[in-house]
This record gives C-alpha cells, structure tokens and sequence, in this order.
C-alpha cells in the first residue's frame, strides 16, 4: 500500500514529462531557467517545475504589414501596405535575443517601410516595385538575422494616391498618348511622303510608268462607282499639248538668259 502512492507519483511525473513536438516545431528547453538545449521532432522529455519547453514554429509566417503613411521624394503623400514572408531559423535566437520575435519583425517591418519607400520618387514607387521590393527584404533580413529569422519576401500590395494625384497622372498619361500619337503620325507621314518621292522619280525616268498608273487609276474609278462612265484617251492626244507649253518654257528660259 506504501509502495503504490510512490509508484503511482513517478507514473504521472513521467507522464507529465512527455512531449511531442511535430515536425515542422522544436522545443527550447531551459533547466533552472537556463538554455539546455533544442530539442524536436518527435518525442521529448521535460521535468515540470525543473525543466520548461518553449515551442517554435519552423514553417513561414505571412504578415501583412498595415498601411503607412510615406512620403516620398518628391513630396507626394501615399498610402501604402505590404505583405512579409518569414520563417525562424534559429529557434535559440528567436526565443532568447528578442523578447517577441513575432512583434519585433512587424515594426521593423514598418518603418523599414517607411524609410525605404521615402527615399524615392512616386514614378519609382508605381513603376519599380520588384526593386523596391528586393531593397526592404534585403534590410530586413539584414537586421533580424541576430533574431534567429530569415525574410524569404517582400511585396508591395497596394499605392493609395488621394482623388487629386489620381487625376493629376490621368492628365499626364493622357498627355503622353498624344504625344506619341502625334510622333506616329508625324512619322508616317515623312515615310508617305518619301515613297511618293520615290515613285515620282522613277515615273520621271519611265513615261510608260505613268501610263500604267493612269490605267490603274481609271481601273479603280469605274469599280468604286458603277454609275460613273468613264472614257480613257490615250496618252498620245495629250502630246502637242505638251509640245505646245514645252517651247513656250523654253523660249522664257532664253529670255531669262
């Protein structure tokens, strides 16, 4: 009957020491309230009142960091929020360094935020997201690597500009589509207008080059519009006109001499 409180006391001790930490957790276990060791996967063993286990999850964290109020380089206002992959690498650090490791990473993450994001220009902000992007992870990792923690990722989620910058860059979108509109055209045109130089050349050095697009021209007439009657004359009958006004251009030109 004495043997049986005793028995019955070190059954639960020994109950009570059981642990089972899952793969993706590890215990750091103090003895005294000193750092012995970490232990896990699997089963562990932990004397209460002597021994305490604190469990660190291994697997990624997603934290959205809440909107901040940045101002950037060129003195524009902006709302802006971002979401934060970590995991913990060190399960030691992460529990002795830093008092929440969890807390502490989110307000890094904040003014990391704010400091970064200030130091460039709205254009850069809107249109240069994966750098920016890269230069907050980099910090981050940088400085919460004594933390036991690794930043795998940083995105920028959204830019909240107020209803006067959002009109404000509508003009200027608008503006550079007519810009290039304009610069299009302008093109198009000087390319027209060295081909039709091209072919007046070449039907200059060909006269039956021109009688062929005066064909073709009477071609396309007569198909457009059924009712219109079109009578070709040769080429020929338009030679003593061209005679007529060719010795009248040369006699000025003698004068003129």
């Amino acid at each position: 009957m004495y043997l049986i409180i005793p028995i019955l006391l070190i059954l639960g001790l020994a109950f009570a020491s059981i642990r089972v930490m899952p793969e993706y957790q590890r215990g750091v276990v103090f003895f005294l309230g000193r750092f012995q060791a970490v232990k896990g996967p699997g089963l562990i063993f932990a004397i209460p009142a002597i021994q305490q286990v604190v469990r660190v999850d291994l697997r990624v964290i997603t934290m959205d960091v809440p909107s901040q109020d940045v101002i950037s380089r060129d003195n524009v206002t902006v709302k802006v929020n971002a979401v934060l992959y970590f995991r913990v690498v060190d399960a030691e650090k992460a529990i002795i360094q830093v008092e929440n490791y969890y807390m502490a990473t989110s307000q890094l993450a904040q003014t990391t935020l704010r400091s970064v994001l200030g130091k460039h220009e709205l254009d850069e902000m809107l249109a240069e997201r994966d750098r920016l992007n890269s230069d907050i992870q980099e910090i981050l990792d940088e400085q919460t690597s004594s933390w036991g923690i690794k930043v795998t990722n940083v995105e920028l989620k959204q830019v909240e500009l107020d209803e006067s910058m959002v009109r404000a860059i509508s003009r200027q979108a608008e503006a550079e589509r007519e810009r290039r509109a304009k610069v299009i055209n302008a093109e198009g045109e000087l390319q027209a207008s060295q081909t039709l130089l091209k072919a007046a050349s070449v039907i200059a050095q060909n006269p039956q080059a021109l009688q062929l697009r005066y064909l073709q021209t009477v071609s396309d007439m007569s198909t457009r519009n059924s009712s219109t009657i079109l009578f070709p004359l040769p080429m020929d009958l338009f030679k003593p006109l061209m005679q007529a006004v060719s010795p009248g251009k040369g006699a000025a030109d003698e004068d003129a001499g």
